[in-house]
């Protein structure tokens, strides 16, 4: 029982520490927004959902 600390420090790995690049989120989200405006059906529903999302947020 003794032994198991030193395994367990080798499985852990460091933590990054730096930030993503605006590219890389960028080039991560647009799927998404892709995806978000054919399964919304355009930039109007969007907007209106977005709108009610700020509204029920207090903005």
């Amino acid at each position: 029982m003794a032994h198991t600390a030193p395994r367990t420090l080798l499985r852990t790995r460091p933590r990054r520490t730096g930030r993503r690049h605006p590219a890389v989120a960028t080039l991560m989200a647009l799927p998404l927004a892709a995806l978000l405006l054919l399964v919304f059906d355009g930039w109007n529903t969007v907007a209106t959902q977005a709108s009610s999302v700020g509204v029920m947020l207090g903005r």
